[in-house]
């Protein structure tokens, strides 16, 4: 195989070699890095734009600061791949998301480099607080903390929490806000647009450069430094209030905005900057999928755009075409749109995911009528309750993973006040190659406790339809509707709406000697084993429950009647989830039976293919196979 030229990345193995390099070899190093991901991403798929609108970014970072022992916290950890390259990783980026390799996001027990796990947004503030705070306990003085948040990642609501309580804390954070205008989607809200006002408007720019040009000589000016960055801040405020009173009103000295593509430039600030005491936030603008042209002209295709041809920019991820069956998200998406132009009381609300949830084919077509909040999950679970409390039916379509973020919203805004809103959870169960931070395996758990909330999940996409037409009927309080990452199974799934009573599954297929309840779309496996086991005379009784809250509970009493073994199965956890629902109504009426619960262990799931994780998790169709055949075994 021939070596690919990257004659100076492949001398970096450690950010302690990058340090070694003169600050004009900087550049070459980024051309090279920046080819090193596109090289790489375009076959073997993860996420790629925003990684590439970070390179001369990460390179400064590692190049200034002391890593490991100086702190960097990248919020969201889909911009890190530049950072996992340098920091030791860079012959082994080629496992990357795949099973038993690297992560697609920094992970602490991976690496001493990835100071913090992440992979949900915002969260990078507040952790790097934490770790600052920690410093000064012990006495770390020449320890530096920074926080690279970007990708969307500052219009969520802790972003601002972490912001607000740094500023009293008067800590030694540097904040990089990396402003790129996009999260997945084209970022929203009034906080993009007051960024856009600072990095457009001339009166500023004109001033900053002057500004900059002083702080390059920050170093001669000894103990003096100090006097004159308060100077130069007060300047800035008589002539820029408007523009600099957000960050400052939270006690952060702001700098910038400064080209984020000036790897030499980004240099030369951060050196003077850690000599600045407390908080501080830096204002770097990026382009997301910098020095790709596709991805720069097609950000949110290219964000995670799967294999694509690197030298044609052609993505060559499988396109639907009418004779496969659609993606669950797309059936959502079109489905809703359906339902909206029947029913003028329905909205769609998305945290920055209109695209990713398919919510962008209804802001095209109703765009007064479908909202994206930017990455605000609490919010948007509010937001919904707000209108539904006015007679609107709000569909709110989050990711399963992210809903988490969102608990206790659901709880005091919506089920308590037993509103009339749908929460539809995309991603639901294993997602693959995203891993533990994506997985959605807990909703089922922590969705089913809850009052005055139904919780359902269908079996296939005709079944989806249907239990969003019939969630949006009068005062069916809070309805959720649990949905998998990926294709169904159905090419014509356009059916005719029915209404599906609330709480009643289906019998599938008849059998004798152990009966299988399922719950989604996992249940479509098990149907084909049970029908395959009975050319060995294993006769299996299948039943879709559809619903964990309520459950079907005229169907339970068949099967405890009429079965002695029985097999749950969800692509959700074991510990509290669908099977655990099961048990405790056998034991509340007092029926006896041998039960094998299948599903996600008690333990986070690294990322794979779907496949290489069922096996793994044991409800692969050999997994479910192997359970039958124990459960029968044991009548000796």
């Amino acid at each position: 195989m021939q070596e690919k030229p990257y004659a100076l990345l492949n001398t970096i193995d450690s950010p302690k070699d990058l340090r070694r390099l003169k600050d004009t070899e900087l550049l070459q190093l980024a051309a090279e890095l920046r080819q090193f991901i596109i090289d790489e991403v375009s076959c073997n798929p993860g996420h790629f734009g925003a990684s590439l609108g970070v390179v001369e970014l990460t390179i400064a970072l590692h190049y200034v600061f002391e890593t490991p022992y100086d702190l960097l916290v990248w919020d969201v950890g889909h911009q890190a791949y530049g950072h996992k390259i340098l920091t030791g990783r860079r012959d082994i980026f080629h496992s990357n998301r795949k099973y038993k390799g690297i992560s697609g996001f920094p992970k602490r027990s991976e690496s001493e480099y990835d100071a913090f796990g992440v992979g949900h947004a915002s969260t990078s503030i507040s952790a790097a607080l934490g770790m600052a705070v920690a410093a000064r306990q012990k006495n770390e003085k020449s320890r530096h903390v920074v926080a690279i948040i970007g990708d969307g990642s500052m219009t969520g609501g802790l972003a601002f929490e972490g912001l607000n309580n740094t500023g009293i804390t008067k800590s030694d954070l540097l904040v990089v806000l990396n402003d790129n205008n996009m999260a997945i989607d084209p970022s929203v809200g009034a906080f993009n647009d007051y960024l856009l006002d600072i990095t457009t408007s001339q009166t500023y720019n004109k001033v900053k450069d002057e500004v900059w040009r002083l702080l390059g000589r920050l170093s001669k000016f000894g103990p003096d430094t100090r006097g004159l960055v308060q100077k130069i801040e007060n300047g800035l405020k008589a002539v820029l209030l408007r523009q600099s009173n957000l960050f400052e009103s939270m006690k952060f000295r702001y700098f910038g905005p400064v080209d984020g593509h000036d790897v030499i430039y980004l240099t030369k600030i951060m050196q003077d900057l850690k000599n600045i005491p407390g908080p501080k936030l830096l204002h770097v603008v990026t382009k997301k999928g910098k020095g790709f042209k596709s991805a720069e002209l097609n950000q949110t295709a290219y964000h995670a755009p799967g294999k694509f041809d690197k030298n044609t920019g052609e993505i060559l991820s499988v396109k639907e075409d009418g004779t496969k069956p659609p993606r669950y998200q797309d059936v959502f998406g079109h489905t809703l749109v359906e339902l909206a132009e029947m029913n003028p009381d329905i909205v769609g609300i998305t945290p920055a995911m209109p695209s990713g949830s398919s919510l962008n084919i209804m802001m095209e077509k109703m765009p007064e009528r479908a909202f994206d909040v930017g990455i605000a999950e609490q919010h948007a679970v509010t937001f919904s309750a707000g209108l539904a409390s006015q007679g609107l039916i709000p569909f709110c379509n989050i990711y399963s993973s992210f809903m988490q973020r969102a608990y206790d919203q659901v709880i005091h805004d919506a089920a308590l006040q037993k509103l009339n809103i749908v929460f539809c959870l995309d991603r639901g169960g294993l997602v693959g190659a995203d891993g533990a931070t994506h997985h959605g395996v807990f909703d089922l758990a922590y969705m089913r406790i809850i009052p005055n909330l139904v919780v359902s999940s269908p079996m296939n996409e005709e079944e989806l339809r249907n239990l969003m037409y019939t969630a949006q009927l009068h005062n069916k309080g809070c309805f959720v509707i649990r949905y998998p990452r990926g294709n169904g199974i159905m090419v014509d799934w356009r059916t005719a709406f029915q209404e599906i009573e609330i709480g009643k599954g289906r019998k599938l297929k008849d059998g004798r000697d152990l009966a299988i309840l399922s719950i989604g779309p996992v249940g479509n496996r098990a149907l084909r084993v049970s029908w395959k086991l009975d050319q060995e005379k294993i006769s299996v009784a299948h039943y879709d429950m559809r619903f964990v809250k309520p459950l079907d509970e005229k169907i339970l009493h068949e099967v405890f009647t009429q079965h002695d073994k029985v097999i749950t199965l969800e692509d959700g956890t074991i510990a509290g989830g669908f099977g655990s629902a099961i048990i405790e109504f056998m034991v509340e009426n007092n029926y006896s039976a041998k039960i094998k619960r299948l599903g996600i262990p008690d333990r986070f799931i690294d990322h794979g293919s779907m496949q290489e994780l069922h096996k793994e998790c044991g409800f692969d169709a050999d997994g479910i196979v192997k359970a039958i055949r124990e459960l029968i075994k044991t009548d000796g």
